[in-house]
This record gives C-alpha cells, sequence and structure tokens, in this order.
C-alpha cells in the first residue's frame, strides 16, 4: 500500500438548522485514506454518516474545515473545478444504484467517461472491458429494469471504477441486497481493491461488510474514532 493519502479530512464541521436551532452533525472530523486502503464508516441511523460521505465527495460543503482529495483542497476550487476533480479521482456508489432507465449497462458505465470527454467509441471499450471485470460482459446490452438487484449494483460498481478513480465512496452499498448478493459484492470489492488498488470508504450498517475493511471506524456524536483493536 502506497503511503500517499488519496483523501484527507481535517477538522470539519457542519450542523444543520432545525427550526430556530442549529443541529451538529459533525464535530471536528479528521480522517486520513491512504492509496489502496479500505475503510468502513459505521454508526446508528441519522449519525452523520451520509452527511460526511457527501462532503468528502465535494457534493456538500463544510462550515468550517477542509476536505483534500488527491492533494487538491476542494475548498480552493471552483464548482467546475471539483466537478472535474471528482470526476477524474473519486467514484460513488450509492445502496440504490441510480442508473439511468433509459440507457443499457455499457451506456450508463461509460456515462462518467463521456462526461470526461473521451471520444465515445474508447468510452464504450472502456465500459465494456470493466463491465467483463465486473463479471457482467455479456449484460452490456441489457438495460437496468432487465438486471437482478446485484447485477444492477455491480454496474453501478463498474461505472464508479471505469475512470480509475483514486478513491470509491460507497453508501451501504449493500444495504438492499439478499445476503447471497451481498456476499457477492463483498467479494467483488475485496478483487477489485487488490487488483486496480482502489481505496474504498464504505458507509455500512452491514458490521461483516465492515470487518472485511482495513479499518474501521466509528461515527457517534458528529465524533469519528477508530474502533478498539481496529488497525490504523
Amino acid at each position: 500500500m502506497s503511503d500517499s493519502q488519496v483523501l484527507v479530512c481535517r477538522q470539519v464541521v457542519k450542523a444543520y438548522r432545525q427550526g430556530p436551532e442549529a443541529v451538529q452533525v459533525l464535530r471536528g472530523v479528521e480522517l486520513a485514506v491512504p492509496s489502496g486502503q479500505t475503510l468502513a464508516i459505521i454508526g446508528a441511523s441519522g449519525s452523520g454518516k451520509s452527511t460526511l460521505l457527501n462532503i468528502l465527495g465535494g457534493l456538500d460543503t463544510p462550515d468550517s474545515g477542509d476536505v483534500s482529495v488527491a492533494g487538491q483542497s476542494l475548498s480552493s476550487l471552483s464548482a467546475d473545478a471539483r466537478g472535474r476533480l471528482r470526476n477524474q479521482s473519486l467514484g460513488f456508489v450509492y445502496q440504490f444504484h441510480h442508473l439511468l432507465a433509459e440507457f443499457n449497462a455499457v451506456e450508463n458505465v461509460a456515462m462518467p467517461l463521456l462526461i470526461g470527454k473521451q471520444s465515445p467509441a474508447q468510452a464504450k471499450t472502456q465500459a465494456e472491458q470493466m463491465l467483463a471485470r465486473v463479471g457482467l460482459g455479456h449484460r452490456g446490452q441489457h438495460k437496468p429494469s432487465e438486471l437482478s438487484g446485484g447485477e444492477r449494483q455491480r454496474v453501478a460498481i463498474a461505472r464508479a471504477l471505469v475512470t480509475q478513480p483514486a478513491c470509491v465512496l460507497m453508501d451501504e452499498p449493500t444495504g438492499n441486497l439478499d445476503t447471497h448478493t451481498a456476499a457477492d459484492i463483498q467479494a467483488l470489492m475485496a478483487e477489485l481493491n487488490q487488483s486496480i488498488g482502489t481505496s474504498f470508504v464504505v458507509v455500512t450498517h452491514d458490521l461483516a461488510l465492515a470487518r472485511k475493511m482495513d479499518r474501521t471506524l466509528h461515527l457517534e456524536e458528529g465524533v469519528l474514532s477508530e474502533l478498539p483493536g481496529e488497525g490504523v
């Protein structure tokens, strides 16, 4: 594993207004994710895990503190530059796959490449190769409605990885899957981490998945801490 940090979060604070009161969601969160590391973040519902993930991905902004992706501070970038950095350096996978219903699997996976101004022919080739990597090379022409839940999540993972990002952020990636399919997705993530070297930051309630990560952190009352006995 490289010592380089692909994702760094420094003293991140976030609060939301709830009527006349400010509800503190994140209280000075610190986090560093080295290249190739897999990391799980667990915590009770409503503890701020998804908020933290959105801030790490530049989809939301902290009230104070900073996040750096691939060595670049998000707060120092324009909205367009943040978008380009997200496209180049980050991948996203959600509990509900968010595939575009009108496009087939190859077209869905190719979308980040097309957004990044790659030629349609090259984007299609890379999308087909990544679908093959996740075991769906034979399903490329099928639309999401023609795929199983596990297949749709594999397409979403292929889409997240097709740009070869430094880090993939995952929000409950197995939360909508049966036990067998969730285990398949866990094994796929481990294989891709080993073969491609992409870091994974996974927000999850799935303790079986969390145990397979290199580190597990716990978010409670706005504070992120290492679980006792977990690796650093």
